[in-house]
């Protein structure tokens, strides 16, 4: 998610859900104090199937990541949300606390999809087939126990970055186990890097329900990948979508002073979330919004994929489609221009998280994940970065900027 505009309070929502949100078809928002709680009947959000699960649930949800506001939680179950993505690792666990938390309150388990990820990078110091499959077996147990549930609706293993690691025996034992028990009705993967091949062996074995895949506007152009997501969707894997609105500030460094307040505001993010929501081999995005107002921007895109004429004009922006190829899609080219072999996409999604996000504690779990010797500790020696994007993506800038924040 990019910045946006200025942040609507609780209570300034809470007002203008009212007059206005409910009667523009957002589904359960409270009314205020003796007046009937309003509905539109004849508006409701755009839903579509996950793939084999059979699971219906509206096109945009809700990625828990860079929040731990309850309340964000609760209201957007009433405005129509249905599908909650977190994992084991966001902030080591409070995450999924409270969300379980949030939940429980509410009282709507059986109406909530609820997906969680385990088996991050940052806990992969045993690698061997017995050692990865009671990991497996043990996080998804303890993710349960933090989000007071009896099973997640889907288990993912969290960034797969390769094909040998969503194959590894190992966590398709664990996962088989997990699924076989009741813990988890569905498993899947969430993936950033080599998104392609993993999708394509995903199609080819079988074995997982549902990918959590990176996707923006960015990859317009990327053929490979849009074939095979296209190919994933129509053998019946689930497709979610997350890292929809290219939070990087590109149209910052690449745009000029005065384009900055019409990339900035709500056409910018309604543009990219219905630009990669059009392609109907995605049933839902999960983006990671943090307050009302960005809420209210992203829900509203459940409604409608019909672009307005600023969309439009947006999409079709020379300047935009430029400073697009500053967003890095970790596709992993860059790494064979580098001497020391850094693990430059992992150390691009750590500034994304640090410097996009201000999400620290995500930022760190992920520099935590890095091999030794191919994270900041490889780049340090270094006067100045020789590693080369195929696009335009700054990354002797942002390893930089990396080495002054983790200095």
């Amino acid at each position: 998610m990019s910045q946006r505009g200025n942040e609507l309070t609780r209570r300034e929502f809470l007002t203008r859900s009212v007059s206005g949100a409910a009667a523009a078809g957002f589904i359960g928002i409270p009314a205020a104090a003796g007046e009937t709680r309003r509905q539109d009947v004849n508006k409701t959000p755009i839903h579509r199937t996950l793939g084999k699960t059979g699971i219906r649930i509206p096109i945009v949800n809700m990625g828990i990541m860079n929040t731990m506001d309850a309340a964000l939680v609760k209201k957007s179950y009433e405005i129509g949300v249905r599908l909650f993505d977190t994992a084991m690792h966001y902030r080591r666990g409070l995450n999924e606390e409270m969300l379980g938390k949030a939940i429980e309150d509410l009282g709507v388990r059986q109406d909530v999809v609820i997906a969680t990820k385990v088996f991050a990078p940052a806990y992969r110091q045993d690698m061997s087939r017995n050692g990865v499959k009671e990991k497996v077996i043990s996080q998804t147990e303890a993710s349960l126990r933090r989000l007071k549930i009896e099973y997640a609706d889907i288990l993912s293993i969290h960034v797969v970055d390769s094909v040998e690691l969503m194959n590894h025996e190992g966590i398709l034992e664990g996962l088989r186990h997990v699924k076989d028990q009741g813990m988890a009705r569905f498993v899947g993967i969430s993936t950033h890097s080599n998104m392609t091949d993993c999708l394509k062996d995903a199609v080819d074995r079988k074995f997982y329900d549902v990918v959590l895949t990176a996707v923006n506007y960015s990859m317009s152009g990327d053929t490979a990948y849009l074939n095979a997501v296209e190919n994933a969707a129509a053998s019946g894997i689930g497709l979610l979508a997350m890292k929809t609105q290219c939070k990087q500030p590109w149209y910052q460094r690449l745009e000029p002073g005065k384009s900055h307040k019409f990339y900035e505001g709500e056409i910018m993010h309604t543009a990219l979330l219905k630009w990669v929501l059009r392609n109907e081999a995605f049933a839902a995005a999960v983006p990671g919004y943090t307050n009302y107002q960005q809420m209210e921007e992203d829900f509203s895109v459940a409604y409608s994929l019909d672009y307005t004429e600023k969309e439009k004009n947006f999409l079709e922006d020379r300047g935009v489609k430029l400073a697009m190829a500053s967003v890095c899609r970790f596709c992993a080219r860059c790494v064979p221009s580098c001497p020391k072999n850094a693990d430059i996409p992992n150390l691009m999604r750590t500034h994304m998280y640090a410097a996009c996000y201000n999400n620290f504690h995500q930022a760190k779990e992920t520099l935590a994940g890095i091999s030794k010797n191919r994270g900041i500790d490889a780049c340090r020696t270094c006067e100045s970065c020789r590693a080369l994007c195929a696009n335009r993506v700054a990354i002797g800038e942002r390893i930089d900027e990396l080495k002054a924040i983790y200095a």
